[in-house]
């Protein structure tokens, strides 16, 4: 199987190349070579002022401009020494292939670089040294192998990874064979060995990471309405919990609402693996702080938990406090956390429909330490939580002129339409149930349409910032 590559964007261009130029197996391997040969220069230069040598190799790691010269400058000797035997250099689409090759066999994922570094791709699969399937925006799942040597090089290609990225050194061994890391561009890399027969890779990227509701209704995933309503909760500081199934933009719909968070509010996230990147956004919200789970180390002790950093954040000043995805015992001081003050909080949960929330709420809750009853939980919910915002993914076909057409036999390739289907207010809790309206439930075509009206006090509040439910003509958002 031939390996296939998307072209990396030039840093002289506006947008990403999206020619998918065939690299054979002599390309690759010459790649490989010219990193042997950097590594080597690497490790024998000579301390230099600009800290690029062996005296800092920290700081050589850094300096990609500094290793970037070094492949060309190889690569130019290789071609003065090709003409002067009378045969011709390597064309500049190979030359160019190969720099950007060596730089992300270096600095970032080998040649898993340059589908990351494409736009257009959503998620990367590996299964293994000799196959990878890529999922693209547009619904079209394309294999491509192999992406290393072997298993050892992909195994340490992950490694060197979990070792420079995060916000600490993470292992990757069969003592420790589950990895959860956030690449420098916010993609979400999940790795796992020895309890699979290969190593195993996925890769999500995050191709919306700086958005706002705006954004969303372009895409189609909520209407002007309720994109207003949901606007104007996050400014009243209603506590909102979005669930969905996997891959279905729980944290696109959680980045975008956050936008709406006023840059003056200081926020706190926590996550099990950092991916939000909200304090990245320092434009939007300049007062942000990013906190992240951390295994225990080798002698295992250092373990510090969801639950203990959401316990944290409550000594942090917060004006906010945003989980990003709800996994177990955590559950119980993040409700705590709602509602002793911290208004305006919101999560992430996995979930099959809106009314589900609840149901594996209390699962978490009954696994915690403190081992709250049914009862208890629903309490703890109804004084906690404002909204619930469920998300659905649905396969749309593409259009004809799209990539990917309609074959002969009426197959072709489908995009996912992730949309907004139900939207929750949580009005009390009675004995076993958890009271709520669903404001907004699922259309004919699943997206969300207005149902139940929100309570007079919900109305009165979102009215002051801004929502007005009687006016239904489209807007612009703030």
């Amino acid at each position: 199987m031939s390996f296939a590559v998307i072209e990396p964007a030039s840093p002289l261009t506006a947008g990403p190349t999206l020619s998918r130029a065939r690299l054979d197996k002599s390309l690759v391997d010459k790649a490989r070579s010219l990193r042997a040969s950097v590594a080597e220069l690497l490790a024998t230069a000579p301390e230099r002022p600009d800290g690029f040598g062996k005296a800092n190799p920290a700081a050589a790691h850094t300096s990609r401009a500094a290793v970037r010269d070094l492949v060309v400058d190889l690569l130019n000797r290789e071609a003065v020494a090709l003409m002067a035997s009378g045969r011709d250099p390597l064309p500049t689409l190979d030359v160019r292939t190969l720099v950007e090759l060596v730089i992300a066999m270096l600095f970032g994922l080998g040649l898993l670089q340059v589908f990351i570094d494409d736009e257009m791709v959503e998620n990367i699969d590996v299964n293994g040294a000799e196959m990878a399937f890529v999922t693209f925006a547009n619904g079209e799942k394309l294999c491509y192998g192999p992406i290393a040597e072997n298993d050892d090089e992909l195994v340490a290609m992950v490694r060197s990874a979990a070792a420079r990225f995060g916000l600490s050194e993470r292992r990757f061994d069969a003592a420790q064979p589950e990895l959860d890391l956030r690449l420098p561009d916010g993609s979400r890399l999940s790795a796992v060995m020895s309890v699979t027969a290969r190593p195993v890779i996925d890769i999500r990227r995050h191709r919306l990471s700086d958005h706002s509701l705006d954004d969303l209704i372009g895409l189609g995933t909520l209407d002007e309405d309720l994109a207003r309503m949901l606007a104007a909760a996050v400014r009243a500081k209603r506590n909102i919990l979005i669930s969905g199934a996997m891959n279905s933009g729980k944290t696109t719909l959680l980045r975008a609402l956050a936008a709406e968070i006023s840059p003056t509010e200081r926020i706190v996230t926590i996550e099990q693996a950092l991916e939000l990147g909200l304090d990245r956004q320092v434009d939007r919200h300049p007062d942000s702080v990013a906190m992240e789970a951390r295994l225990a180390n080798t002698e295992g002790v250092g373990a510090i938990g969801m639950a203990q950093l959401v316990r944290r954040s409550l000594r942090m000043n917060a004006s906010r406090v945003i989980v990003g995805e709800v996994l177990g015992d955590e559950v119980i001081p993040m409700l705590n956390a709602m509602s002793q003050g911290r208004s305006g909080s919101m999560a992430t949960i996995h979930a099959d429909d809106s009314a589900g929330v609840f149901r594996r709420l209390a699962a978490y809750a009954i696994q915690a330490p403190e081992r709250l009853p049914l009862e208890a939980t629903n309490l703890l919910i109804a004084g906690a939580i404002h909204l619930v915002v469920h998300l659905d993914t649905t396969q749309c076909p593409m259009a004809n002129n799209a990539t990917g057409p309609f074959d002969r036999d009426g197959r072709g390739s489908y995009r996912p339409s992730r949309h907004i289907a139900s939207v929750r207010e949580v009005v009390g809790a009675e004995g076993p149930l958890v009271i709520t309206n669903e404001v907004w439930k699922p259309g004919p075509d699943g997206h969300a349409v207005p149902a139940a009206p929100l309570r007079d006090t919900t109305t009165a509040l979102l009215a002051l910032h801004g929502y007005d439910p009687s006016f239904r003509e489209p807007i612009g958002l703030r």
